[in-house]
């Protein structure tokens, strides 16, 4: 069942994505985060989550994209999937992590599938490059360079209130997309968001010396949102433990920062 239930949910992801890429309600949108890597880079990571940036208000873009989901999407749903749906507003958050939520949920009557709930997240990353087309099955989707998403992902580990793991996750897997001038660039885009060197030091200072329970969550999460084959090459060649140290390392290069010891 939870493999039906994956199944179910990334076809609804990519169907969200390729209608959101090819209507005027998603002109100007970069797909984002953890499922632009999925969808545009083949990554190993289901993420719960589908992302845009989006320079605009964002109030105004998650109501345009709600009338989007429930004119077109949901009976798409019903007809492909025989999954009945409802789209909702979710949260509105202002500031320097400010998004605004479209709350996707679907069922089956009947069913053991249960509850599928998929929320589009509108929010907005610091973005230097022009954004790029990239294509999948015949869709062009607007997303940021690799250099943008890959710094965006550092921005996430060192801005957000409580760390999320797949952004650790994600930059491991995708360290090789780092600009040659990254530190700088990183650097530049931290600063516009009004975070300091002490504020820096202090989450890689968590990171470091909380090691044990950083590893633990990275672990869980392999497990839950890799695919199996990949998990498994994860954990062979050191699991959590391998993917905070190489982030760790990566970090205190990309931020400029005197080395840290690695977990």
């Amino acid at each position: 069942m939870a493999d039906e239930r994956h199944q179910i949910t990334e076809q609804i992801q990519g169907m969200v994505a390729a209608l959101v890429a090819t209507q005027p309600a998603g002109v100007g949108l970069c797909l984002v985060g953890g499922f632009r890597y999925r969808r545009l880079d083949r990554g190993p990571r289901r993420s719960v989550v589908v992302d845009y940036h989006w320079h605009g208000d964002l109030v105004a873009k998650q109501r345009e994209l709600i009338a989007l989901f429930e004119r077109r999407l949901l009976p798409d749903v019903r007809r492909q999937c025989s999954l009945d749906g409802a789209v909702a507003a979710g949260d509105v958050r202002n500031g320097s992590d400010a998004v605004a939520v479209v709350e996707l949920a679907f069922w089956r009557l009947g069913s053991s599938l249960g509850r599928i709930e998929i929320p589009v997240d509108v929010t907005r990353i610091a973005i230097i490059d022009p954004p790029v087309a990239r294509t999948v099955d015949g869709v062009v989707y607007r997303t940021p360079s690799n250099a943008d998403m890959l710094e965006s992902k550092v921005i996430a580990i060192m801005c957000r209130p409580f760390i999320e793991y797949r952004d650790i996750l994600d930059l491991h897997l995708f360290a090789n997309h780092a600009a040659a001038d990254a530190p700088k660039r990183i650097a530049d885009k931290l600063a516009r968001l009004g975070v300091d060197g002490h504020a820096v030091k202090r989450r890689l200072d968590n990171l470091v010396h909380s090691a044990g329970h950083h590893v633990r969550a990275i672990d869980a999460l392999i497990g839950e949102q890799v695919d199996a084959t990949q998990a498994s090459v994860l954990a062979s060649t050191g699991g959590g433990q391998s993917v905070l140290a190489s982030v760790i390392c990566l970090l205190v290069e990309l931020l400029g920062l005197p080395g840290a010891t690695t977990p």
